[in-house]
């Protein structure tokens, strides 16, 4: 590896160290699907998006808030000092990426065979304290 390349990869593992997340790798549901759940608590408080998940019809929604949780205890460890409720959390970023294709055959007439993708995703979901980034800013 040359030294540039593992600059970066230093600078870039420094900067994840600071940034609170989970992962979900390989979900058994379309992306689609996901994305259609991860719409719903993209930027909104973490307690609201909790309840929103919670409550949420879609089975896409249980996984995600079992990630969120997983999200939410990973930035208490990296911030062991403070609360949760003093923090201020909210959702910074979910995305959904495509992940795996199983691909089957099913029976058609005629002595055919249509392919049938059983799709998975990638979820990440990054977790930020609101009041933090405002004084960046300032």
């Amino acid at each position: 590896m040359g030294s540039r390349k593992r600059i970066s990869a230093e600078a870039e593992k420094r900067a994840l160290k600071k940034i609170a997340f989970a992962k979900l790798n390989n979900c058994p549901t379309s992306p689609r699907k996901m994305r259609l759940a991860a719409g719903l608590v993209r930027g909104v408080e973490v307690e609201k998006a909790l309840h929103i998940l919670k409550h949420s019809p879609m089975q896409a929604s249980g996984r995600l808030h079992k990630l969120l949780l997983s999200a939410v205890s990973n930035w208490q460890a990296k911030n062991e000092g403070s609360r949760i409720e003093d923090a201020n959390l909210y959702v910074k970023e979910v995305s959904v990426d495509s992940g795996r294709m199983l691909k089957r055959i099913q029976t058609a007439p005629q002595g055919r065979a249509y392919r049938v993708r059983k799709r998975s995703n990638h979820v990440t979901i990054i977790v930020d304290n609101k009041i933090e980034n405002l004084e960046n800013k300032a």
